[in-house]
């Protein structure tokens, strides 16, 4: 193999590294992201059960005053029946009777306030049942998550280690001139860096190198860039040639 296409050989290598270095990275800046994305739905939850909470023990809190005052007017009326005996005349009487109807009025409607708190005390009850059985749920979850997350990082980082290594190996074997331009387009252009040229079109942006660059890529003397996007490229025979030449020389051993 020629010293040009071992250093094309080491560039891809090398941003075969990279790209995996890439994704590696992408991927440990979205796993916190399901997290926090638990994290802010059990927070809801919680939110929403302390809604609840606090309608339950407002609601007690009125059931308690309407036991208090249906037992008073039951004793109030209980009383005003004891008196209605004692009444000294018609008028009397029948004053007493319409005060009595009045409270009995008040109170059966005081009864039927406490009958819908009674539903609606129910109702919250089932409600807090249900989302504290979610949150249950969401606390589990959020917990696997985040040993997960925890032991994908650790693992991450443990391959991010051994591909710097790797990427150490494949940049030291290219001149620095070269690697200083592999760098600075991986800089200022997404990925890939170097790529190959077919039919002379350039795999990286799609378009037909001119004739000329494509006549001096194919002599594989030197490393160019594409005119247009300016990644550096290869001929893409160079390497079919090379593995043919290398199978032809594995069949005559």
């Amino acid at each position: 193999m020629s010293l040009y296409l071992k250093q094309i050989e080491q560039l891809v290598a090398l941003q075969r590294v990279d790209s995996e270095i890439i994704a590696i990275k992408k991927g440990m800046e979205a796993a916190p992201k399901e997290v926090d994305v638990l994290r802010d739905e059990f927070a809801k939850l919680q939110a929403a059960k302390a809604q609840i909470e606090e309608k339950m023990h407002y609601l007690l809190e009125q059931a308690k005053r309407l036991d208090g005052e249906i037992t008073d007017d039951s004793l109030k009326i209980k009383k005003s029946k004891n008196k209605l005996m004692m009444a000294s005349n018609t008028k009397e009487y029948h004053a007493m009777m319409r005060e009595m109807d009045n409270m009995e009025k008040l109170n059966r409607m005081r009864e039927e306030e406490r009958s819908t708190l009674e539903e609606e005390l129910i109702r919250q009850r089932t409600a807090q049942t249900a989302i504290n059985e979610e949150l249950q749920k969401f606390e589990s979850l959020l917990e696997e998550k985040s040993n997960s997350l925890q032991a994908r990082t650790e693992e991450a980082q443990l391959r991010l280690g051994h591909l710097g290594s790797e990427r150490k190996a494949a940049g030291g074997s290219v001149p620095p001139p070269v690697l200083s331009r592999y760098e600075f387009i991986r800089s200022r252009l997404a990925a890939p860096v170097i790529v190959p040229v077919t039919a002379g079109i350039c795999s990286g942006c799609h378009i037909s190198i001119p004739p000329q660059s494509f006549i001096e890529l194919q002599k594989g003397t030197q490393i160019l860039s594409c005119p247009n996007c300016q990644r550096l490229i290869y001929w893409c025979e160079h390497f079919q040639t090379e593995e043919a030449a290398e199978d032809d020389g594995r069949n005559i051993s």
